[in-house]
């Protein structure tokens, strides 16, 4: 056998050895492509189909941190007692929080199917200054403990939990008597005089002509001890709008069920040019059975959930100025019937995109009464005029 013969024997065998291990191969299935998030532009930015169905999701929110000083006015500043010698001094007011929110949008044959959702978490001091614990001993004395202003968990607040399919809203929401008319400008403490009571659950129409005509109607549940309704019969809220290129003209109208009381707001809205935006809003309310127990201090003082300020009327005007594309002047004066009187003015500044540092100065004053009560805005307050300021860092997403 010569090296020729062989190598071509050799390579016979191979090939058949080849052949026979190919007919007992395993077959490998391929892998199916991964199905990677779409982005749906449909409905704003940040929204992606949830994988597999129809539905467009956005996550957001926002870390917070508050630092207030002074008097203990809206919630500027906090008091607090010495833990060596128990003397009442001045306490930093601190707030940490933050909020997770989640939105949906689906188009269906009956309109667009909406939700929104937002739950909150703080952690700081409460300034419940002047509350006071009671400890019980073995022996059954019982010890009053000063609480001062201790800082720790809060708890969960779900501020929105809300479906809407075309003009239908059900659910958590704040109440159509301050989110349609619009709340009292841009600054941190909008409520020193207080323009109505928010969280409720509803059930709502919004209808929208298309032209700048709108409309809303509400019905409402309230929350709280004055505010949630005592039968079958909700409070109801309506209102209307008329939106144009320089501004808007809004007005509602709130029936408060538990006390058979009706109170409005009629606002305007001014878009002066790019730089400059200016409101005012003016609301009346007649007292009628909100007094109708002396003795009951809710009752007393003539809040129901929707009129909250003091006496019959009250009014809130203010603007913004923008300096630039980062920096804003915001500034809000109130006033009510009672003499109360507030101003809130602050510089919010973009030092990046998405995150804000916020410094506002406020000043109130306490009018008819003699001393503060413990229901609107004016809890532990300690002085008839309160000076306070808010540094706010906030980081959106």
């Amino acid at each position: 056998m010569n090296i020729k013969s062989l190598l071509l024997g050799s390579a016979a065998a191979l090939i058949a050895v080849s052949g026979a291990r190919a007919a007992d191969a395993v077959t490998v299935a391929e892998p199916e492509p991964a199905e990677y998030v779409k982005i749906c532009d449909v409905y704003g930015s940040g929204y992606f189909y949830i994988p597999g169905t129809e539905t467009c999701l956005r996550i957001g929110g926002y870390v917070r941190y508050d630092i207030g000083v002074g008097d203990v006015g809206s919630f500027d500043g906090a008091r607090s007692f010495d833990h060596q010698d128990g003397d009442d001094q001045a306490t930093w007011y601190k707030n940490a929080r933050f909020t997770l929110k989640t939105w949906t949008g689906q188009e269906t044959e009956l309109g667009t199917l909406k939700t929104y959702t937002e739950t909150r978490f703080n952690f700081g001091n409460r300034n419940n200054y002047g509350q006071v614990s009671t400890t019980t001993d073995t022996a059954g004395v019982a010890t009053t403990h000063l609480l001062g202003n201790p800082a720790g968990n809060k708890g969960v607040s779900l501020n929105f939990a809300w479906i809407q399919l075309g003009g239908l809203r059900v659910g958590k929401d704040e109440s159509a008597f301050d989110t349609f008319i619009g709340y009292a400008g841009n600054v941190i403490q909008d409520t020193i005089v207080p323009y109505g009571d928010f969280d409720t659950n509803v059930v709502q129409y919004y209808f929208d002509a298309g032209n700048g005509f709108s409309a809303v109607v509400s019905l409402e549940e309230g929350s709280g001890v004055v505010g949630t309704i005592d039968s079958y019969v909700p409070h109801v809220v309506g209102g209307v709008k008329w939106t144009q290129g320089w501004g808007a003209i809004t007005g509602v109208v709130a029936y408060d069920s538990n006390y058979e009381q009706v109170t409005g707001k009629v606002r305007l809205d001014v878009t002066v040019n790019d730089a400059i935006s200016l409101f005012g809003m003016f609301g009346y309310g007649n007292d009628g059975d909100l007094n109708d127990d002396a003795a009951n201090a809710i009752d007393a003082h003539g809040r129901g959930f929707y009129k909250q300020w003091g006496g019959n009327w009250a009014w809130w005007a203010g603007g913004t100025y923008k300096f630039n594309e980062k920096t804003s002047f915001n500034l809000q004066v109130s006033g009510d019937d009672d003499k109360n009187y507030g101003l809130a003015a602050n510089v919010a500044y973009d030092i990046v995109p998405g995150f804000t540092v916020t410094a506002e100065v406020d000043w109130d004053h306490y009018g008819n009464f003699d001393t503060p009560t413990l229901y609107g805005n004016w809890t532990n307050a300690n002085k008839k005029n309160s000076v306070g300021g808010l540094l706010r860092f906030q980081r959106s997403f």
